[in-house]
């Protein structure tokens, strides 16, 4: 049985998340997605990418996650695993990512 692999986007604190997993389902939490067998890049190379060792320190020792639905921008099956990384949602205000709701304090797109 081969084994698929997600690629999830989401918001978080006014950035947006990159994660690949092995498992999405919808969570008992209402409300809830839940991510499992999260993946990271483990090649020894010279260089080192500064957002995904952020990912990989904000996640380490976490076995499921759960992201609440608003936050869920995509969720894709892919045939490949590529880097998780963490970007600025400032840096993105010229693309079509509109988080919703709107975060507290967030100024207003009108």
């Amino acid at each position: 049985m081969t084994s698929h692999i997600y690629r999830i986007k989401f918001y978080n604190q006014g950035d947006i998340y990159e994660l690949y997993a092995l498992e999405v389902s919808q969570s008992d939490m209402l409300a809830f997605i839940e991510i499992g067998q999260i993946l990271f890049n483990e090649r020894s190379q010279v260089l080192v990418d500064p957002s995904e060792e952020k990912l990989k320190l904000e996640f380490e020792g976490v076995e499921r996650t759960y992201i609440p639905l608003q936050s869920v921008i995509r969720i894709d099956k892919v045939d490949k695993q590529g880097c998780g990384k963490i970007t600025s949602a400032e840096s993105g205000k010229n693309t079509n990512i509109t988080p919703f709701p709107l975060p507290p304090g967030s100024p207003d797109k009108t």
